[in-house]
C-alpha cells in the first residue's frame, strides 16, 4: 500500500512530467484501492466534476464520504502546481485536519494558520479557519494566491455572528474552484447560480445520495436509563447521549453509572487500555470512575487530553455509553451506532426554542458510521414529565380509579414542549436554507483599503454585490460609510484628490480619489488577537516593571472565559455576604451592596479610560470590547496550582475552559510583550504558566510551540508521553516553590487558620498567627511583598534531592523577623508535577 498519494501522480513524483487531470484522477483512484476503500457513486460524480474544472456543492449525508472527495480536490490542484485551502470552523477540526492531510500529502506540502499558530505556511496545501480565509480574501481580493477552496461544514455560512467568514470568499475569490461540503444543506439553487456567475464555472450539486449506513429512528416514553439498558440489550451500542447543557451530560454520565454498561471482561479490557494515563485534576478523577465502568463524557469544558482519550478509546470500540453535548454535530470522529437524543428543544443564549431541522439532521446523522456499522439509529425521548405521567398511567394500568388520581406534572416554567409530531416533522423536514448574514465593520474595511487599487469600488461591490437583500445591502453601505468617515477624521486613512481612478461604469464622470493608510498593517491583522496593539501601547503608560499590572492589560484583550468569571463572582458575592452578616448588616442592605459586586477588574477605569484615548486614532478597536478580568494574575497572586484554582471556584465541569484561557494567556503574553519590555518578574511569571501548562495538558502549549508531523504509526495511543520532569526546568520550578510560599504568606495575611493548617498540619498556625498580630496590624501581600528577594532558595542540597526554602513575611515596620521555613522535595516533585513544598517551621528571629 503507498502511503503518500503524491507517489502514484506523475507530476508530484517526476516534476518533468506533463499534468494531466485524468492520470490524476486515475492515480487517486489506485490511491484508494491500495488502501482498500471504492467509492461511492456520489464521490466519484464530485470528483469527476472537479477534474471538469467545476465548482461542487457536496451535499450528502453524513458518513458518506466527503473528506475523501475533499483529497481529491487538494490533489488535483497541487498536481497542476496551484494552491489549496481547506477551512473549517473551529480550531480543533483545522488541526485535525491538517494531521490527517499531512498523513496523506506528506509534511512538507501542508500547512496551517489559525491566526495564534502558523505552520508550514506557504505550503501549497493550507488548513485553517474560516475567518483566516476571509480577511485573506479581503486583503488581496481577486489576486490572492488561492486557486482552490475546500469549506467543510459549510452551513456554518448561516450562523449570525460568523456566516460572513463563508460568504467573502465566495465574493472575492473568482479565480478560485470551490468545494463547499455540508450534509445539511437546504436548496442551494441561488448559492449555485451565484457561484457561477461570479467564476466562470459550472457550479454542480451532488446530493440526494443513498446514506451508506440506513438510519432507524423513534420516538420512546421511556426514561434515559430505561432507553439506554434496552440499546444496549439490543446490541446497539456504542450509544451517543446528547445533552444541550455539559453540566447535564455529566450528570446522565453519572446517573448511569448505577446500572450495568460494561462486562467484566470489558472493564478490564478498558482497564488495561488506560494502564497509567495521568488522571490528574478533580473532574479526570471522576472521569477515570466512569470510563472503567464503560461510560464516557465528551464535551468542550474538558481538558483536550480528556477528550482525546474518549475518543480514542471509543474508536476502539472500548466505551459503550458516552454522554455529551450537541458539539458532536461538528465532528467527534468516533464510530457511534445509536444517537439518544434527550430534548427536541434547547436555549440558543437568547431564548427556548425547538431544534431546527438543520440543527437535528447534524446530530442525527452521528449515527451508524461507514466502515463500522450496517446501520444506525436514532432514538428521541419525550419531555420527562410526559414519560412520569405515561409511566403512572401504566402502572395504574387496569384500575380506572387509580389512572383518573393519575395528575400531570407541569413542566419547568419556560419549558418549550415537543411531541412525536415534533419528532415525525423534524424527521421529514429539509433542512432550511441557508440565510446571509453578510457585515461590514472596520477591521474587514482596512483590510479593502490595504489592497489598494479603486478602494470606493471595491467597497461598493462588497456592499451591493453579495448575497443579501437590497434593504440590508443599503444598510452595510451605509454602515461602510459612517465607519469610512470616522477612520479619515482619525487620520488612519487619507484621501488624495490629485491620484484619481476612472469611474468605473461611466468615465465621463469625474474619477474616484485614492484612499490609502497611513499606519503600516500588520500582516495577520485581524486574524489573532485584535486588541494585541492597544495592550503594546498600555506598556508605556503602565509600570513595566509591575509584572502583574502587565498581565492585566493582556487579559483586558482576551475573551472572557465565561464559567471563571461567574465562579469568581459568586465566590466573591459570597465572602461579602458572610463578612456583611458578621457586621449586622440588615438584609435589604445586603442585597443591595451585593449588587455591585462582580468579578475582579484590575486596572479597569485606567485601562477603559486608555481604550477611549486610543480608539480616537485608531477607530476599528471599537469593533472589539475590552474586558477587564483577572485570571492567571488571581491565580498567581494567590499562589495556586491549576487544580487548586478549578477546585476553588468550583470548575471541575470547565477545566478544559480554564485551560484554554490560561493558553491564550500564554501567548498573548509571549507574543504581544517585546523582548525588551520585559522585566525578570513578568519572564519568570511567563515560564511558570507555560510550564503550569504543560504539567496539565501539555498539548496546546507543545501544538502551538512546535508542531510536527504525527508519528509513522497511525493508532493514537491512550496514554500520551507525560510531560517533562518540572523540576528540568528550573526557572518555572523556582516560581512554582516561590508560589508555595508565597500561598501560605496571602492566607496569613487573611487568617485564614483552617486552609493554612489543611496545608501544614504539622505547624500550629493559630498560635503563629497570635503572636505576630500581637506585634503587627497586618501582613504585606502588594506586588513588592512577592518580590523574589524575600524568598531565599539554598540548592546547597540538590544532590541529595532537596532544596531549603525560606519565606520572609514583609510587616508594615519593615522590621521583616518573621519566616517561613520548607524543605523542597524535587523526586516527590518531578511525580507530582508540581512543586512538593513541607513547611517544617515559623520563627521570628
Amino acid at each position: 500500500m503507498t502511503a503518500f498519494l503524491p507517489d502514484c501522480i506523475p507530476t508530484l513524483a517526476d516534476p518533468d512530467a506533463p499534468y494531466d487531470e485524468n492520470q490524476v484522477f486515475e492515480a487517486f483512484l489506485e490511491w484508494t484501492m491500495g488502501r482498500g476503500i471504492e467509492l461511492y457513486p456520489a464521490q466519484e460524480e464530485a470528483v469527476m466534476h472537479l477534474v471538469d474544472g467545476a465548482n461542487v456543492i457536496l451535499a450528502t449525508p453524513t458518513g458518506s464520504g466527503k473528506s475523501l472527495v475533499a483529497i481529491a480536490a487538494h490533489a488535483l490542484a497541487v498536481a497542476a502546481g496551484k494552491r489549496t485551502y481547506y477551512t473549517a470552523p473551529i480550531k480543533a477540526l483545522v488541526s485535525e485536519k491538517f494531521f490527517a492531510l499531512v498523513e496523506v500529502f506528506g509534511a512538507e506540502r501542508v500547512g496551517m494558520v489559525t491566526g495564534d499558530s502558523s505552520v508550514n505556511p506557504d505550503a501549497p496545501i493550507v488548513c485553517c479557519t474560516a475567518e483566516i480565509l476571509a480577511n485573506l480574501a479581503l486583503r488581496e481580493g481577486p489576486d490572492a494566491a488561492v486557486d482552490q477552496v475546500v469549506m467543510d461544514e459549510f452551513h456554518y455560512y448561516g450562523d449570525p455572528q460568523r456566516g460572513w467568514a463563508w460568504q467573502v470568499p465566495l465574493l472575492l475569490l473568482p479565480r478560485a474552484q470551490f468545494l463547499l461540503m455540508s450534509a445539511t444543506l437546504g436548496d442551494t439553487t441561488k448559492l449555485q447560480e451565484d457561484l457561477t456567475r461570479r467564476t466562470g464555472r459550472a457550479t454542480e450539486l451532488v446530493a440526494g445520495a443513498e446514506r451508506p449506513v440506513p438510519l432507524s429512528f423513534r420516538y420512546v416514553l421511556t426514561p434515559v436509563h430505561e432507553t439506554v439498558e434496552t440499546l444496549l440489550d439490543e446490541g446497539e451500542a456504542p450509544i451517543y447521549i446528547v445533552h444541550f447543557s455539559q453540566a447535564a451530560a455529566v450528570e446522565r454520565a453519572q446517573a448511569l453509572s448505577s446500572i450495568k454498561v460494561a462486562t467484566r471482561e470489558q472493564r478490564d479490557e478498558i482497564a488495561r487500555t488506560i494502564g497509567e494515563f495521568r488522571f490528574t485534576t478533580t473532574f479526570g478523577k471522576s472521569l477515570s470512575r466512569l470510563l472503567r465502568q464503560g461510560i464516557g463524557v465528551h464535551h468542550a469544558g474538558m481538558l483536550p487530553r480528556y477528550r482525546r482519550l474518549v475518543e480514542v478509546l471509543a474508536q476502539r470500540g472500548l466505551l459503550r455509553v458516552i454522554c455529551g453535548t450537541d458539539t458532536l454535530g461538528v465532528g467527534i470522529n468516533v464510530p457511534i451506532r445509536s444517537v439518544l437524543i434527550t430534548a427536541l428543544s434547547k436555549f440558543d443564549g437568547q431564548r427556548m426554542r425547538h431544534l431546527t431541522a438543520r440543527e437535528y439532521h447534524q446530530i442525527a446523522g452521528r449515527a451508524g458510521r461507514a466502515g463500522y456499522d450496517v446501520h444506525g439509529t436514532v432514538v428521541v425521548e419525550a419531555p420527562e414529565h410526559v414519560i412520569e405521567y405515561e409511566h403512572a398511567m401504566n402502572k395504574a394500568a387496569g384500575d380506572p380509579k387509580k389512572q383518573r388520581k393519575v395528575t400531570r406534572k407541569q413542566p419547568p416554567k419556560g419549558f418549550v414542549n415537543w411531541t412525536e409530531q415534533t419528532f415525525e416533522r423534524l424527521n421529514s423536514a429539509e433542512p432550511e436554507t441557508l440565510t446571509s448574514h453578510m457585515q461590514i465593520t472596520s477591521a474587514m474595511l482596512l483590510n479593502v483599503v490595504a489592497r489598494g487599487g479603486d478602494v470606493f469600488e471595491n467597497v461598493r461591490q462588497l456592499c451591493f454585490d453579495n448575497h443579501e437583500s437590497r434593504s440590508t445591502q443599503r444598510a452595510l453601505a451605509l454602515r461602510a460609510l459612517e465607519i469610512g468617515r470616522t477612520l479619515i477624521e482619525a487620520g488612519i486613512v487619507e484621501v488624495d484628490r490629485e491620484h484619481t481612478h476612472p469611474h468605473p461604469t461611466n468615465p465621463a464622470l469625474p474619477g474616484r480619489p485614492t484612499l490609502r493608510l497611513t499606519v503600516d498593517l500588520q500582516p495577520n491583522f485581524a486574524l489573532n488577537q485584535p486588541l494585541s496593539p492597544f495592550a503594546v501601547a498600555m506598556l508605556d503608560v503602565i509600570d513595566r516593571e509591575n509584572a502583574l499590572d502587565v498581565v492585566s492589560a493582556i487579559e483586558a484583550t482576551l475573551d472572557d472565559p465565561r464559567p471563571v468569571l461567574r465562579g469568581q463572582e459568586f465566590k466573591a458575592k459570597g465572602e461579602a455576604a458572610n463578612a456583611m452578616k458578621l457586621d449586622g448588616v440588615d438584609y435589604e442592605d445586603r442585597m443591595e451592596r451585593l449588587e455591585t459586586i462582580t468579578y475582579p477588574k484590575p486596572l479597569a477605569e485606567l485601562l477603559e479610560q486608555c481604550f477611549e484615548d486610543y480608539a480616537q486614532s485608531s477607530p476599528w478597536v471599537r469593533d472589539f470590547e475590552l474586558a477587564p478580568k483577572a485570571v492567571v494574575r488571581d491565580m498567581y497572586e494567590r499562589g495556586l496550582s491549576f487544580s487548586e484554582y478549578v477546585a476553588f471556584y468550583d470548575l471541575a465541569r470547565s477545566e478544559g475552559v480554564v485551560l484554554r484561557y490560561l493558553s491564550d494567556a500564554y501567548r498573548a503574553l509571549s507574543h504581544t510583550v517585546p523582548d525588551g519590555q520585559r522585566g525578570e518578574e513578568l519572564d519568570d511569571l511567563i515560564a511558570w504558566l507555560g510550564e503550569l501548562l504543560r504539567q496539565v495538558d501539555s498539548s496546546l502549549v507543545d501544538e502551538w510551540e512546535s508542531l510536527v508531523a504525527p508519528p509513522a504509526d497511525a493508532e493514537a495511543e491512550v496514554v500520551p508521553p507525560a510531560p517533562s520532569s518540572v523540576v528540568t526546568n528550573e526557572r518555572a520550578f523556582r516560581v512554582l516553590v516561590r508560589n508555595e510560599l508565597w500561598r501560605r504568606v496571602y492566607l496569613a495575611a487573611l487568617e485564614r487558620d483552617d486552609d493554612l493548617l489543611a496545608l501544614d498540619p504539622k505547624i500550629d498556625w493559630p498560635d503563629v498567627l497570635d503572636r505576630y498580630y500581637e506585634e503587627y496590624d497586618d501582613i504585606g501581600i502588594d506586588g513588592a511583598a512577592r518580590a523574589p528577594k524575600y524568598c531565599a532558595i539554598d540548592q546547597a542540597r540538590a544532590a541529595s534531592g532537596y532544596w531549603d526554602v525560606e519565606q520572609t513575611i514583609v510587616d508594615p515596620e519593615g522590621v521583616h523577623d518573621w519566616r517561613i521555613r520548607a524543605t523542597v522535595d524535587l523526586a516527590a516533585s518531578a511525580e507530582a508535577g508540581e512543586a512538593v513544598v513541607d513547611v517544617t517551621e515559623v520563627v521570628q528571629l
